[in-house]
């Protein structure tokens, strides 16, 4: 392949078993996940996470902190930024608690893995430092289940920040995969005070790059990534500032974006509606990915 795309070697017979009815998709689990921003001399800077190559799921691959949301997360936390009937609005989620459970998780996440919090003790203040014994084990708690992300909060005296992020995208994982995911892309700024660190137990290393850098090094192939993560680093490469592109996340769509696969001359084609660079072509008749070929015909 002469790009980093993400692309299973088992992904060709699970497709040819969905098409032939033998394969029955799963429900996707919701998820966020936040596009991480710093201004630097050099330009705005992206955090990146690299997974390990054991994981099920991404093996390898360069993603941003996020993962799963957990029922607690609609737990009723103290809340500051646009009320939760616009979050549901915004997300295109069916009631206030479903907005609240994806705000939370995305903020959750980035404190689980990358050691940030966007919360502060008021409404219009953030934690300036993270860090210590205190800090930590409130944060191995929460990645454990232990600790509810609202009472974490709740103990400490802290108001959630919703304002400082921005909904990005929203892009749900292919029904042919055995573990889905519906997921929305945040974007926000690192909070004057506080650093990253590689904070999980999922990735192998992390990274601040430009986001042209990293898409460069997608298209050289040194850099594996699945689809969503480099069609939102291409348009994040446009802005100039964090709060650029913190400011143009309003005018985002959040569309969800499902991969389709079709039968079309003798071949399965893959595809990512309004992503044209991502589509596949692989031979019916072909056993794994040794046959396709990449982009459109």
């Amino acid at each position: 392949m002469s790009n980093g795309q993400w692309y299973p070697p088992e992904w060709p017979d699970r497709i040819r078993a969905l098409a032939s009815g033998e394969l029955t998709a799963v429900a996707p689990r919701r998820a966020a996940t936040v596009m991480l921003l710093k201004d630097t001399s050099e330009g705005v800077h992206v955090h990146m996470l690299r997974r390990r190559a054991s994981m099920a799921f991404a093996g390898g691959a360069y993603v941003y902190p996020g993962g799963g949301v957990d029922e607690r997360d609609a737990r009723p936390v103290r809340w500051a930024g646009p009320s939760l009937s616009d979050w549901a609005r915004r997300l295109g989620v069916e009631d206030e608690a479903s907005a609240q459970a994806v705000v939370c998780a995305a903020v959750r996440e980035t404190y689980e893995e990358a050691g940030v919090l966007l919360a502060g003790e008021t409404a219009d203040s953030v934690v300036e430092d993270t860090t210590g014994g205190d800090w930590e084990a409130d944060r191995a708690a929460l990645v454990d289940r232990k600790l509810p992300f609202a009472e974490f909060l709740d103990r400490r005296g802290l108001v959630l920040r919703s304002d400082l992020l921005g909904a990005w995208a929203r892009w749900i994982t292919p029904e042919f995969e055995p573990r889905r995911f519906d997921t929305w892309f945040f974007v926000a700024s690192l909070p004057r005070g506080q650093r990253t660190r590689n904070a999980s137990t999922e990735a192998d290393r992390t990274v601040w790059i430009r986001p042209a850098d990293a898409a460069a090094g997608y298209d050289r192939g040194d850099l594996l990534m699945m689809p969503p993560t480099i069609a939102t680093l291409r348009v994040l490469g446009r802005f100039a500032a964090a709060s650029d592109a913190l400011a143009a996340a309003a005018g985002q769509d959040l569309a969800p974006i499902l991969a389709q696969a079709r039968l079309e001359n003798g071949e399965v084609v893959l595809s990512w509606p309004g992503h044209d660079e991502f589509t596949k072509h692989i031979p019916v008749g072909g056993a794994g990915p040794a046959g396709l070929t990449g982009g459109t015909r």
